[in-house]
């Protein structure tokens, strides 16, 4: 097994500002991730007309699209840092938009159910993942099975709780294991527990093979009050802690390794059980 892919969220934290846009793909490089995800969204195609017209609330997120002009110059900033570039498609026309640019596609657990999009993400042969909060086995084996009908062939599934933040009694982690076991595909975590230790769990236990969290850079993000958002330097020692874990898998070849080498001479004696070896007291006698 090696280390998961780590896949940070900026959702609707960039606060419009390509600036702030750049400042987060930096930050997410700085803290080890392996990706940057954006969402791509209109509010008009999101919610319901009469959502709109009775919720204030939902109508103010306008104010968290993301700008499309600001596409290119996320790409070109996360090829500058070495990451990957994602983006979350909302409305079928960003399927088109994003599709040239992601290195994959990353279908939001809100949208499970909408085969449209599934569909037209799998069309572009572009590999996709999927999160499942919310969802039931069911609902996931026809998403994964729509997919597939629509000639898509590269298929992550991840397993997500869709609470902001979840407790970590509610992660239901072993659900990993459910997932890979039903569709036999790769399966991850998207986190909103913001918790090291769930993310230690799931890597570990049940061999996640992507983390995906939510990130904001200084508590003044969008939704950073809900409280499901890490800051670089909560995520980047966890990260960091899960390669160097990673690290010391080494070969499985039980040899003597370089830091053993000054110590073997020192053992006990074979004929005498004291030590070092008898080749090497013979440079100490007087």
């Amino acid at each position: 097994m090696t280390a998961p892919l780590f896949i940070s969220e900026v959702s609707s934290n960039h606060a419009r500002d390509l600036d702030r846009c750049l400042e987060f793909v930096d930050a997410s490089a700085a803290s080890g991730v392996d990706a940057v995800k954006f969402q791509l969204f209109r509010i008009d195609e999101l919610f319901a007309p009469e959502i709109l017209s009775q919720s204030k609330e939902h109508s103010r997120r306008k104010q968290w699209e993301l700008p499309e002009e600001f596409l290119p110059h996320i790409k070109q900033r996360c090829v500058e840092k070495g990451v990957q570039f994602s983006c979350t498609p909302f409305f079928l026309e960003a399927v088109e938009i994003l599709a040239p640019m992601v290195d994959f596609f990353k279908i939001a657990s809100y949208e499970l159910l909408w085969d449209d999009l599934i569909a037209a993400c799998a069309k572009t042969g572009v590999p996709t993942i999927l999160s499942t909060g919310m969802a039931t086995l069911d609902e996931i084996g026809h998403a994964v099975k729509c997919f597939h009908d629509a000639g898509g062939e590269d298929l992550t599934l991840l397993h997500c709780v869709s609470g902001y933040p979840v407790p970590a009694e509610q992660c239901n982690l072993s659900a990993i294991d459910t997932i890979r076991n039903r569709f036999g595909v790769r399966v991850g975590w998207s986190d909103h527990s913001r918790s090291p230790a769930v993310l230690y769990r799931a890597i570990h236990a049940y061999q996640a093979s992507i983390i995906e969290f939510h990130l904001d850079l200084d508590e003044r993000g969008a939704e950073y009050a809900t409280g499901h958002c890490w800051l670089p330097e909560e995520i980047a020692p966890v990260i960091a802690n899960v390669r160097e874990g990673f690290s010391a898998d080494g070969t499985g070849v039980k040899v003597a390794t370089d830091a053993e080498a000054p110590d073997r001479d020192w053992r006990a004696d074979p004929t005498d059980g004291l030590r070092p070896l008898r080749t090497i007291r013979e440079g100490w006698r007087p």
